[in-house]
């Protein structure tokens, strides 16, 4: 599901108009984004997490010259699956297996 299929299914599914759905779901985004910006968490309860992983800098090597190159420090959004979510997919995982 892309953003554009998450604001259809959001407009249908509550019966609301398409723009006030793409405003929803650009403002949700746009808090989640300063959150992690900002070095803040978010949290989902049955869904899962959102936190800034940092990075520390290193000597890399190019894969196709084997020089070293410095790669810089830098930060990583994480996501951890929640346990509701995760017992969720693979529940439905080994019924998808067994049919098969």
């Amino acid at each position: 599901m892309n953003k554009s299929e998450l604001i259809q299914a959001l407009a249908e599914k509550s019966n609301i108009d398409p723009t006030l759905a793409r405003d929803v779901v650009e403002t949700t985004i746009a808090m989640m984004k300063q959150q992690l910006m900002d070095g803040g968490r978010i949290e989902i309860r049955g869904f899962g997490s959102f936190e800034m992983r940092e990075h520390g800098a290193y000597t890399g090597r190019n894969p196709s010259t084997g020089e070293s190159v410095d790669v810089k420090a830098k930060r990583t959004p994480f996501f951890k699956c929640g346990k509701e979510l995760l017992e969720m997919v693979n529940k439905m995982a080994t019924q998808t297996t067994r049919i098969s």
